[in-house]
């Protein structure tokens, strides 16, 4: 016990030398994580759907490491493997995936449309295990990966005028743990990162309602809505050897939104 006790060192929060695939990670939430990525010494392979990806690379760049970019719809089969089979080709190897490409759509229960459901689903949780199963191929001949999950507060309750996002976001912590049990034994962690209310451009709508907005923020006992550097800590410890024994769990940041009535 003392020897295991002795041997911990901060260096187990290093990515030196890791790569990483980070999904829509040219905005919002997901540069956030891309860029503690590079802080902490990691290179990048961005998949992303819009174009500008000015911003994150020079953030990347900045830090001294590389980064490449791949555009793609995750929705079909063949972007899936193009994500794989490039990243491989540019830095041989993958040693971290996160997996936040996500969308949603807003409508009142009683004429939401199917199609919106269904792509809505087919993104934030299909397209999750489909790319997880891939990268987990290479993963499992490395002996070692870390897969991480973006869930929601709505991984665990509701709300209005978005069942597919709901529905999707539990699955996503569905997978999380199918993952974990499947790939542990390869020496591969599968876990989940669960977002509260937070301001980016995704919720800009939302937010300007005042009467909304101050609704979430009287359930928040910090006060407060998230920034992306609230995400970025855990992001690197669930990348990094400080992780090794967590595995099927999933991380509530919030700002305390979950432990109020």
């Amino acid at each position: 016990m003392t020897e295991n006790i002795r041997n911990f060192s901060m260096d187990w929060f290093s990515l030196k030398g890791k790569v990483a695939i980070v999904t829509g990670a040219n905005q919002n939430l997901g540069m956030g994580y891309a860029v503690a990525f590079a802080k902490a010494g990691a290179d990048l392979f961005i998949t992303h759907f819009t174009d500008d990806v000015s911003e994150v690379k020079k953030l990347i760049e900045s830090e001294g490491r590389r980064v490449h970019f791949l555009k793609g719809d995750l929705l079909k089969k063949e972007d899936i493997k193009a994500v794989v089979d490039e990243c491989m080709r540019v830095y041989g190897r993958i040693d971290i995936l996160v997996n936040n490409a996500a969308t949603n759509h807003f409508e009142d229960f009683e004429t939401f449309p199917d199609e919106a459901y269904s792509r809505v689903v087919e993104l934030n949780m299909k397209t999750v295990y489909y790319l997880s199963k891939e990268v987990s191929k290479i993963m499992i001949r490395q002996g070692s990966g870390k897969i991480i999950n973006i869930g929601s507060a709505l991984s665990y309750t509701a709300d209005k005028k978005c069942p597919s996002y709901v529905t999707a976001k539990h699955g996503v912590l569905g997978i999380t743990r199918a993952f974990a049990n499947e790939l542990g034994k390869y020496n591969i962690q599968t876990n989940a990162i669960c977002p509260g209310f937070f301001q980016t451009d995704v919720n800009i709508a939302i937010s300007a309602d005042p009467v909304f907005y101050n609704k979430i923020t009287d359930r928040i006992s910090l006060g407060r809505w998230g920034k992306a550097d609230d995400l970025m800590g855990a992001a690197v410890f669930l990348a990094s050897k400080a992780s090794d024994y967590l595995n099927g769990s999933d991380i509530i940041i919030d700002g305390g939104f979950a432990t109020v009535l």
